[in-house]
């Protein structure tokens, strides 16, 4: 677990914090099972990720969503650049997810 977040995890944080998308509550840098996640909404099952370079298809990466998935939670992947070049975009897309009934 780090303690300093990156650039891009923090300008999702400050936007994800205190309830501030939607009403959902979002915790950072929680554990789940065997697994650090970024950002997760217990509420919602949805796990969001912010990713750098070093996730481009990692195994390791696909592994622990499929067991994200077995464990009933959606998970979200972003890559950084997306993230502070369109915040906006980003945040629709998790509103999207967070008020879908799937």
């Amino acid at each position: 677990m780090r303690q300093e977040p990156t650039e891009a995890e923090a300008r999702l944080w400050s936007r994800l914090r205190a309830s501030r998308l939607a009403g959902a509550k979002f915790k950072r840098q929680e554990q789940i099972g065997d697994y650090i996640v970024d950002f997760v909404c217990f509420g919602s099952r949805l796990v969001v990720e912010a990713d750098g370079a070093q996730h481009a298809e990692s195994e390791r990466d696909l592994r622990r969503d499929e067991w994200l998935h077995e464990q009933g939670f959606r998970v979200l992947r972003f890559w950084n650049d997306d993230i502070l070049l369109d915040t906006d975009a980003v945040l629709q897309a998790i509103s999207e997810v967070l008020g879908s009934n799937d």
